[in-house]
């Protein structure tokens, strides 16, 4: 019988998942992963065991609001309530929010055209409100108007392997990095009383394609130049060296959230 393929929107907080993907088995395969539970429900509902493939394997501690999947089902299950059926037996740290059909040759990784994350810092000598705690980087105050200068430099296409972390395999460390912009977070209005800001800064990095664990080390990058450890052109100097052991240490994994997979068809 023949099968249809479904594209599925996820959303999830990656406190409590060991990443992505579904460890093989030189590892602990007991390990708690967002593909392993989506498997298991998707198992429920088709009475067999099925493979759900992601745009990118998310690192452990890290969240998605926008993670693309894809699976394929049974065509004669085409009318199942995907999403209700889907969130009814998933946990509650990870939801499907739309589920279509998609062309059989849809991937949602080699299907994308770019991704954009978010990195969050929250930026207070005072406190970090309980309920942003597992999705901030806390810091004290930094240079932001010193960052916003290093990340232009950052932009366009450069051979990124000083900020690749090991154990991923690529065929090339060059991507174009499109845009890193800054915006304040609007959750809420009171701002902190030392620095008459609101603490939380929200950088996001819009890419066509990333290495391992490569936003949080450009944050990691600009959060040195913010604190004014590194200049503009120690920055240039690092991109040109293309070595990891130079880099400063990789961001908090908490405060990254994989935003939005971007296809070429919309």
């Amino acid at each position: 019988m023949a099968d249809i393929r479904l594209k599925l929107l996820l959303a999830y907080k990656g406190t409590r998942f060991q990443g992505w993907q579904v460890q093989d088995r030189s590892r602990d395969k007991s390990a708690r992963t967002v593909q392993g539970v989506l498997e298991t429900a998707v198992a429920k509902i088709v009475g067999q065991d099925v493979r759900v493939h992601g745009s990118g394997r998310t690192d452990s501690g890290v969240h998605a609001q926008g993670q693309v999947a894809h699976v394929d089902v049974p065509e004669r299950l085409s009318d199942v309530p995907w999403v209700m059926a889907l969130n009814s037996l998933l946990p509650s740290d990870v939801s499907v929010l739309n589920a279509e059909p998609a062309p059989l040759d849809f991937h949602a990784r080699f299907s994308a055209a770019s991704k954009i994350y978010s990195y969050n810092l929250w930026l207070s000598r005072q406190y970090v409100l309980p309920q942003k705690q597992p999705f901030v980087w806390s810091l004290n105050p930094v240079d932001l108007d010193a960052m916003d200068r290093a990340a232009r430099l950052l932009e366009g296409e450069h051979d990124f392997a000083c900020f690749r972390n090991q154990g991923s395999e690529t065929a090339t460390t060059v991507r174009t990095l499109f845009e890193i912009s800054r915006d304040p977070a609007d959750s809420l209005p009171e701002p902190d009383p030392a620095n008459q800001v609101w603490p939380e800064v929200v950088w996001r990095f819009h890419a066509n394609g990333f290495l391992k664990q490569m936003v949080r080390n450009l944050m990691g990058c600009l959060v040195e130049v913010g604190r004014g450890k590194m200049d503009e052109q120690h920055v240039l100097d690092l991109l040109a060296s293309g070595d990891r052991t130079l880099a400063p240490a990789t961001a908090p994994a908490q405060g990254l959230t994989l935003e939005r997979v971007l296809y070429p068809d919309g």
